[in-house]
């Protein structure tokens, strides 16, 4: 099967398992979190990976770096949330260490993609 070139970038391999991670993760938040952080976590882990998989298909460099800007943009928005879903409580210490040591893998990756879309 064709693979798109955004599907071979191990940055946006990572970002998906992040998203699957966050789904699995808000599933034991509160009910009356459904349409709250949750939704919001959900939708920044989403966001990361449709940024980077759009940036893949821009023609400029300088436009591909934007939308790397932006994927990394929803990268600490999303560090944001984990840290106040600990601070309630919503999450152990574990857990947010596995999630925050993920994001900033991520984050490392993607300035590294951003680096290099700028340099070529």
């Amino acid at each position: 099967m064709y693979q798109h070139s955004f599907e071979k970038l191990n940055v946006w391999q990572d970002s998906i398992d992040l998203v699957e991670l966050i789904y699995n993760t808000v599933k034991t938040f509160p009910d009356d979190e459904k349409f709250g952080i949750s939704s919001q976590m959900k939708r920044c882990s989403v966001s990361i990976s449709s940024n980077l998989a759009e940036g893949t298909s821009r023609t400029s460099n300088k436009d591909k770096a934007r939308f790397s800007t932006i994927a990394f943009s929803s990268t600490m928005e999303l560090l944001c949330q984990i840290i106040l879903c600990q601070r309630l409580g919503f999450i152990n210490n574990n857990e947010y260490s596995i999630l925050r040591e993920k994001v900033l893998k991520i984050s490392n990756q993607i300035n590294a993609l951003k680096k290099y879309q700028l340099n070529t």
